[in-house]
């Protein structure tokens, strides 16, 4: 995986487009070769959710909240329940991590038409239980520090089921 920079001539749209896109190019890329068993392993004993599949999968309808119910303001149709907070991980080692992988690459591909097409200064339509809203900003700012902590995950899972380490 190569490593991408920001050149500080970049405006900021294209730098915080990029480094979200390089967090979500490295959360793919600790996928590439993985078994479908080990996918589905949740190795962590105090984390049983914690999978491949399952961290992928919740990248997925992380993006899909913030964008699609918190910035847009549309119906929530999460795959969690208030009994179930954490489904979308718990659903996903009984999918093809190829569907997972799929389903993650469609969502990004919409939400980075998304960002490019309004201005970080547009505020969500969801409101906080105190009123404000973020910032589209804030959102993308929020996603990149998401995803980079789930490649944190990631590395650790693929390290112990199949010792694969990344860069």
């Amino acid at each position: 995986m190569t490593r991408t920079d920001s050149p500080p001539a970049w405006d900021e749209r294209t730098q915080l487009a990029t480094f979200l896109d390089y967090a979500r190019d490295t959360a793919r890329a600790k996928c590439e070769g993985v078994s479908s068993d080990d996918a589905r392993r949740a190795p962590l004993p105090g984390s049983p959710l914690m999978t491949i599949a399952g961290l992928i999968n919740h990248l997925s309808w992380v993006e899909y909240h913030w964008f699609e119910v918190v910035f847009l303001g549309g119906e929530d149709e999460g795959p969690w329940t208030d009994e179930d907070p954490d489904r979308e991980m718990r659903i996903a080692v009984d999918m093809p991590l190829a569907d997972v992988l799929a389903l993650y690459a469609e969502r990004t591909a919409r939400y980075r038409e998304l960002v490019a097409s309004h201005d970080l200064d547009t505020r969500a339509k969801l409101l906080r239980r105190d009123g404000s809203s973020p910032d589209l900003r804030w959102i993308v700012l929020h996603l990149i520090e998401e995803t980079a902590r789930h490649n944190g995950h990631l590395d650790i899972i693929r390290e112990i089921v199949d010792g694969t380490t990344g860069t």
